[in-house]
């Protein structure tokens, strides 16, 4: 019951989600996290992945659980817009960036999107954030913007537009900074006729 209670404790400290491989790499072995999954008090969400039954405490949990079961993968368009608070949408996936050529894991939860990038595309613009005492890698504001309008038949144009004239008006975006990642994205042609009606 005392390393029950230890593992409990270490999960709330983690927001109430873990890997298999950070719970046993922090001294817990197969039968304490057994016998707390009998108990009920832990659930197993995925392979390799436990939760807290109750007390969940991480703002993003869904992404945490993306990151954990996908390292390679990095939060992107939609979920990044949600993320950054630059869209009112309430994505029904994660949406995902691996590279070009690379497996995608199978997660049963929560519902995910992948996309494939080209190498590239993938390694710019990376940010990692602490959620919770999690690392989850998310895209930053300007390589999200322009991510957003390469896959405007995904998420809409007027999703995208908003988001570029919340990230300039309200997050102090850097017209320059977008502009920068647009290239790289080849929608330079669409982002520069918005960014300079703004300017």
């Amino acid at each position: 019951m005392e390393k029950e209670k230890k593992l409990i404790n270490y999960l709330r400290n983690k927001g109430g989600i873990a890997s298999y491989a950070e719970i046993i790499e922090a001294g817990f072995n197969k039968i304490i996290i057994r016998d707390t999954l009998n108990s009920g008090r832990i659930q197993k969400i995925n392979r390799g992945l436990y939760k807290l039954s109750s007390g969940i405490t991480l703002s993003n949990p869904d992404l945490v659980s993306v990151a954990l079961e996908a390292p390679e993968g990095v939060i992107c368009l939609l979920s990044a817009l949600s993320y950054h608070e630059l869209t009112d949408e309430i994505p029904k996936y994660v949406d995902a960036a691996i590279p070009r050529g690379h497996h995608a894991n199978i997660i049963k939860y929560p519902p995910v999107h992948f996309y494939r990038f080209s190498s590239k595309t993938w390694s710019a613009g990376i940010t990692k954030y602490d959620i919770g005492g999690h690392e989850v890698k998310i895209y930053n504001i300007a390589k999200t913007i322009a991510d957003c309008f390469k896959f405007r038949s995904k998420i809409g144009i007027n999703v995208a537009r908003e988001a570029l004239k919340t990230a300039v008006r309200e997050k102090g975006e850097k017209p320059a900074r977008i502009m920068k990642y647009a290239k790289l994205c080849r929608v330079t042609a669409i982002v520069q006729p918005i960014l300079e009606a703004m300017i």
